[in-house]
């Protein structure tokens, strides 16, 4: 008796359209490559007919994306909006006194970078020591394309899910950055350990990103040195100290998010 008085507590709220989009999500979350609508409903055991208008629903809202051949696939949203849940939150927590002591050691600005649903999110943000510093604002949102940051997030995962992030970047401001060329540098900045270029947004400066590895070796951000030459501190380090600095802050910080890979190295 109290068996059927607790299935029908339970059937009393069921909410069956949530219910079929959230089997359509945690199907598709357990293979590669996507999945067609009749493998859906063959892998659901229902009708093809019925998760028509729930994916059409889950590709608008942006939280499936339809391949070529007519398969579904995830996208990165769901983990965009993990990432402002409280991972990050513990993240930065962890990251501010890393942060700071980069910063008082470099004699430089520095920030914390995650990918949220279509662009590189700052989400810290540590001020130079000195008078002079280049800093962004916290929730600034920059491109994948052409910071140091973008680079970092993409260079560090696999080659899917970086054409999942560029598909989404490309629908905030129509620039595709898929050329060969581009595909080329992400590999040497995934060889190499970290970024380094010169800003494309300001003059003078160096943007220096290193990744912060999750326990799978993805990146789940980027910190980021926006490096300028300070003639007025000769005791500053030079970037090339710099970047070792970089570069062991991030191996620690990759160390508390559960990595146990190590960073690049000069």
């Amino acid at each position: 008796m109290a068996e059927t008085d607790a299935d029908s507590e339970v059937d009393r709220y069921r909410a069956p359209a949530l219910d079929k989009g959230l089997d359509i999500l945690e199907l598709l979350a357990g293979v590669d490559g996507g999945l067609t609508q009749a493998e859906i409903a063959k892998g659901l055991q229902r009708s093809p007919n019925e998760f028509y208008r729930m994916l059409d629903r889950l590709v608008r809202r942006g939280y499936v994306t339809r391949l070529e051949g007519d398969r579904y696939s995830l996208t990165l949203k769901l983990f965009g909006l993990a990432q402002l849940h409280a991972p990050v939150r513990r993240l930065v927590s962890y990251a501010t006194p890393l942060m700071r002591e980069l910063a008082d050691r470099s004699f430089q600005a520095n920030q914390l970078v995650v990918f949220d649903r279509g662009s590189a999110v700052v989400i810290a943000q540590q001020e130079a020591p000195g008078y002079w510093g280049i800093s962004i604002r916290v929730g600034s949102h920059i491109s994948l394309f052409d910071t140091g940051s973008g680079h970092v997030l993409l260079a560090f995962r696999p080659q899917a899910e970086r054409l999942m992030m560029i598909a989404e970047q490309a629908q905030r401001d129509d620039r595709q950055g898929q050329s060969a060329e581009f595909f080329a540098r992400l590999d040497q900045v995934r060889e190499r350990g970290y970024e380094m270029m010169s800003s494309l947004q300001t003059a003078g400066v160096y943007n220096l990103s290193a990744p912060v590895l999750g326990a799978d070796g993805r990146s789940i951000a980027a910190l980021t040195v926006p490096y300028i030459t300070l003639v007025n501190a000769p005791e500053a380090p030079d970037i090339t100290h710099t970047i070792q600095l970089l570069l062991a802050t991030a191996e620690k910080l990759s160390q508390l998010a559960g990595s146990d890979v190590k960073q690049g190295r000069l």
